[in-house]
């Protein structure tokens, strides 16, 4: 009889936390702001669309992000501070692969985002952002882990350095641009690393002379704009 009186109150206590956990889930504080561990689902399903914790309104530590048919691995996880509205941002595959990962400042992408090549931990390219557009150098790598392009970008456009690189880091071209159209001189390079053209452009469009070369020596200049031939 006593072991039964036990087993009736261990199952009575038992149901009382788990009732208590649930409803201590999906809370507001008196101001009417999410308080404490917020959970939700996908509409009409069990599968959970985002999990993480808040504080009268603001979002704290780590959150998590799942889409419709992610099981229990997350595709996004955010870590927020109780200091700003700033997070670290981490994206991941279906099979829970690193895919990208720097800050953000509410939606928008500020910083250094690294990103990865596919199947590989290898960082495919380095990008920075302000307000959620480029901004500043981006770098993009081989597999092997050599440059394959240096940009310069202001507001979101080309702004600055162009410069490509073959396999082995040789300079193959070299293209400076204004406000995103290819102005100025420009340079191409063979796989040593010898001139092969040299021009100039104006605001995206071939400008003035034109120079060709093979083993060193010029064989083909050209001006534009080119005259129309009558």
């Amino acid at each position: 009889m006593k072991t039964l009186n036990a087993l009736l109150f261990f199952g009575i206590f038992i149901s009382s936390v788990a009732g208590f956990s649930q409803n201590d889930i999906n809370q507001m504080d008196a101001d009417g702001k999410r308080h404490g561990i917020w959970k939700k689902t996908y509409p009409g399903t069990e599968q959970l669309r985002y999990e993480g914790k808040f504080e009268h309104g603001k979002e704290v530590g780590e959150f998590k992000f799942y889409c419709k048919d992610c099981q229990n691995q997350p595709t996004i996880i955010k870590t927020f501070n109780k200091s700003d509205n700033i997070a670290d941002v981490k994206y991941f595959t279906k099979k829970g692969k690193l895919v990208s990962e720097g800050k953000m400042e509410g939606k928008e992408r500020i910083g250094e985002w690294i990103y990865y090549h596919q199947k590989s931990k290898v960082i495919m390219s380095r990008e920075n952002y302000l307000n959620d557009e480029l901004h500043g150098k981006v770098i993009t790598y081989y597999p092997n882990g050599k440059i394959t392009q240096e940009t310069d970008y202001k507001h979101g456009k080309k702004d600055g350095e162009d410069n490509y690189y073959s396999v082995e880091g040789v300079l193959l071209k070299k293209l400076p641009h204004t406000n995103d159209q290819i102005h100025g001189q420009v340079f191409y390079y063979d796989a040593y690393g010898n001139v092969v053209i040299e021009g100039h452009y104006k605001h995206g469009k071939k400008h003035g002379l034109w120079k060709y070369y093979k083993d060193g020596q010029v064989v083909l200049e050209e001006t534009y704009p080119k005259k129309n031939r009558e």
